[in-house]
């Protein structure tokens, strides 16, 4: 099954200390590109958290967001700062007595002041935070994959309607193909009768040869049977995906490009050329659709 590289997945996981949540938003990008937003303390675990979402996910620009909120103290240490302390009552008391004020410096004050008590984090467990942190990773990163998927099943039912609207377009060329040089024999006996007027007898075979040369110019029947065969191959491809199958597909969406402009220039008729534009108009939106796989 096909998968679409736009999703969002959410998960929280709590083990009695602290709460994590991860989120993942995805879209397009022609490579894997992952960032991770999280607390700098827990640095230690980015280069997991990438390697566990490249695991499952094979292309697709990823913004991964870990939020970590202690539910208890345990994590932090209150300690103070004497050096600041002692700097803030010298300095005190030494404006008192420059200024002759009044006052006293007490308790409240003095630990009011920024820096003289501060939170210390304490040293982290890694190990224990590295499990906390990938288990909601694992749990975002699947229920992205599922949205992915669901979104997959959506792109890939309208690019299999897309590939045989295209095939039966693809007939009605080849059905109107077939009268092109009968119709250009008829048109080129006309216009010389007319031309001449009746006065000179242009031998049949010698239109019959004007007719088939002009046949070959315009023939379109390998361009055709190659533009079938890859709507065939998408298909397929489409049917039988077990993985990231967007850069075949977005190959494939060039062949049929390639296809359909040579069929558009050879066309000598104003049916064809109508019928050719509306495939090169389904070729679009499959290119813009396929655009969106990964």
């Amino acid at each position: 099954m096909i998968k679409s590289m736009t999703g969002f997945g959410r998960s929280e996981y709590n083990d009695g200390k602290r709460n994590v949540t991860v989120e993942i938003k995805s879209v397009n990008h022609r490579y894997s590109d992952i960032n991770v937003k999280m607390p700098r303390r827990y640095g230690f675990v980015e280069d997991k958290v990438k390697k566990t979402v490249k695991e499952s996910i094979a292309r697709g620009k990823m913004d991964v967001s870990i939020m970590v909120e202690n539910i208890t103290e345990s994590d932090v240490t209150i300690r103070l700062n004497e050096p600041v302390a002692e700097q803030y009552i010298e300095n005190l008391n030494r404006l008192k007595d420059s200024f002759n004020l009044s006052g006293s410096i007490d308790l409240s004050l003095v630990a009011g002041f920024p820096e003289v008590l501060k939170q210390i984090p304490d040293v982290e467990d890694e190990e224990e935070m590295t499990r906390c942190i990938l288990t909601p990773v694992e749990g975002a990163v699947k229920a992205l994959e599922e949205m992915r998927a669901v979104e997959g099943a959506k792109l890939a039912e309208d690019l299999l309607m897309r590939a045989d609207l295209i095939k039966d377009l693809v007939s009605q060329i080849e059905e109107k193909a077939e009268d092109v040089p009968r119709e250009y024999a008829q048109k080129l006996r006309a216009r010389i009768q007319e031309l001449l007027e009746g006065s000179v007898e242009v031998p049949e075979e010698r239109i019959v040869t004007e007719a088939a040369i002009f046949a070959d110019k315009c023939n379109i029947t390998e361009e055709l049977t190659r533009l079938r065969s890859h709507m065939d191959q998408m298909k397929k491809i489409i049917s039988e995906s077990t993985g990231a199958d967007g850069k075949k597909l977005d190959f494939l969406v060039q062949e049929m490009n390639r296809e359909a402009n040579t069929i558009g220039s050879k066309a000598n008729n104003i049916e064809i050329t109508n019928l050719m534009l509306q495939i090169k108009a389904e070729v679009e939106k499959i290119r813009e659709q396929v655009q969106n796989i990964e």
